[in-house]
């Protein structure tokens, strides 16, 4: 089958898009308002955006309150969604007032973040502490405007739990991170393997 996607038109049960681009991490994103009530939400438009210097964006399709309060007080946390916090994470993404706490109805125990004022959670095995950098508002081929943004941060500290590092490297299947697929599912990391990259090609120099 070949559909447009901009039209909706692909007569399915439910929309395949998101189910083929998958599996996707979880940025399970900690902020805080002017106030101090911690927010804590799950996004599965999540990914780092860069190694040197490194950062992450997460994104969404309206601008709820994890985009505001990084926008309007300069930071946020990435805390890594794991299988045992799959339950949390998923209570997380309740829609609530901005005057409610998720980590206080979900039970989730934060804890201090070592430079950023925006909380960890604490059973997290790791998180990721940023400093907000840009929003970049989303538009269309056609220059569109769409309601949607991209959240980019700084990531300027790293907590790990160091029971997850075995032999100076951090052990994947210790942690079992949790992956947005389509629909309402769901998945986690229980089968890695390795592959070593091909050796330099060298280019081809025409005779002549």
């Amino acid at each position: 089958m070949n559909y447009d996607p901009r039209t909706g038109e692909h007569n399915l049960a439910h929309n395949p898009f998101t189910s083929l681009v998958v599996p996707r991490p979880i940025g399970w994103i900690s902020t805080c308002n002017a106030d101090g009530t911690v927010n804590l939400a799950p996004y599965s438009f999540f990914n780092a955006v860069s190694g040197r210097p490194p950062m992450i964006m997460f994104s969404s399709a309206e601008r709820k309150h994890s985009q505001i309060n990084a926008e309007t007080q300069g930071e946020f946390v990435a805390n890594l969604a794991t299988y045992d916090l799959r339950a949390e994470v998923n209570l997380t993404s309740a829609v609530v007032p901005e005057d409610v706490s998720e980590p206080d109805f979900a039970k989730l125990e934060m804890a201090p973040s070592k430079v950023v004022r925006p909380p960890r959670v604490a059973r997290a095995p790791a998180a990721l502490e940023c400093r907000y950098v840009q929003t970049v508002r989303l538009k269309g081929a056609d220059g569109q405007q769409f309601q949607g943004s991209i959240i980019i941060g700084q990531v300027v500290n790293i907590f790990i739990d160091d029971a997850v590092i075995e032999n100076g490297m951090i052990d994947i299947l210790k942690i079992r991170p949790l992956s947005r697929l389509g629909y309402m599912d769901y998945a986690t990391v229980h089968d890695v393997f390795a592959m070593e990259r091909p050796a330099p090609i060298p280019a081809v120099v025409e005779a002549g």
